[in-house]
């Protein structure tokens, strides 16, 4: 088939094909990725309380972000569009991204039932309640490594403080990554906004044992990257783009960080042998912090650890 043809872009052709995927995953994305939610889908996005959103700002930089408000804001009036009734907090970068024609990624999660589901597109409009996004690409995910936790509103909340950019990561920062069993990476192709359907913006969901990501240096971050369902919509984005977005979520106060990084992936290595369950490492410096103490209006209880992290391992064992 022909790169015209496939529903996958030349970078994520090439992780594929160093995978030893390529030509099962060919027949099997015509399959899987539809130019339109089906009605589960549709269903599943209006149940959520909140949503994950990749985006770019106007260097073209990715940024991951978190939507939340009650179940219903997120709702699918046709096959073909997803409104959105909230907006990002002033600071958040998507307040800047949101405009028509802007391409942006969906994630919809349900960590405590490990349900997940993708949607990619372009921002159809804009107002003062929300946005609608125009479908480009909807598919599904593996419920592996989601940790179940079960959010809820705080009722009475007090107001987020300002938003705090810096160039490093503090130590509450580092205290946070290090602890962490999940973040969420926003990537981009080149082209987005621009390109095909399958050359847009990306939102993905990482899970591992808690301390899974390894802080070291001055901000290099080292996330091993276990088996999954082949598709390389992350990798191969970085594979042709090197930047990408973090999002951490401190469950317990509701504080968001969401980081600025360059990122690579590794496919060998004294570390990733080292690393039980490991396929591959994604390192990434840290560029730009962002830190937004309690803008997240939801706490989660303490999770349920997938049991697929059984069969992975810890970086002290790899060090």
């Amino acid at each position: 088939m022909n790169a015209t043809a496939t529903p996958w872009h030349e970078g994520e052709r090439a992780m594929q094909t160093l995978a030893g995927v390529r030509e099962r995953m060919e027949a099997f994305g015509v399959r899987v990725l539809r130019d339109h939610m089906p009605d589960q889908h549709r269903d599943f996005f209006a149940q959520l309380p909140f949503l994950v959103v990749g985006s770019l700002d106007a260097a073209s930089q990715p940024w991951a972000s978190v939507l939340a408000a009650p179940p219903g804001f997120a709702h699918s009036p046709d096959p073909r569009r997803l409104r959105i009734d909230a907006l990002p907090a002033e600071g958040d970068p998507l307040a800047q991204a949101l405009a028509p024609d802007a391409p942006i990624g969906l994630l919809g999660i349900e960590p405590h039932t490990r349900r997940r589901n993708r949607m990619n597109g372009v921002v159809a409009s804009v107002d003062g309640a929300g946005f609608s996004v125009d479908v480009q690409q909807s598919f599904g995910n593996c419920p592996k490594y989601i940790q179940a936790r079960e959010p809820v509103f705080v009722e009475g909340a007090p107001a987020a403080a300002a938003p705090q950019w810096t160039d490093r990561l503090d130590a509450a920062a580092r205290r946070l990554i290090g602890q962490a069993d999940t973040f969420f990476i926003a990537t981009a192709h080149p082209s987005a906004g621009r390109g095909g359907a399958a050359q847009g913006v990306d939102v993905s969901h990482r899970g591992g044992r808690p301390g899974f990501v390894q802080v070291s240096g001055e901000g290099t971050l080292t996330a091993p990257d276990f088996v999954g369902n082949a598709f390389f919509n992350t990798l191969g984005n970085i594979a042709v783009n090197p930047r990408a977005g973090l999002l951490f979520i401190d469950f317990e106060r509701g504080d968001l960080l969401q980081l600025a990084v360059r990122a690579e992936v590794l496919w060998d290595g004294p570390e990733l042998a080292a690393f039980a369950g490991a396929e591959r490492l994604l390192r990434m410096q840290v560029v730009s912090v962002l830190h937004r103490p309690g803008a997240l209006p939801l706490r989660w209880g303490r999770p349920a650890l997938s049991p697929f992290l059984a069969a992975t391992g810890r970086w002290p064992d790899a060090a």
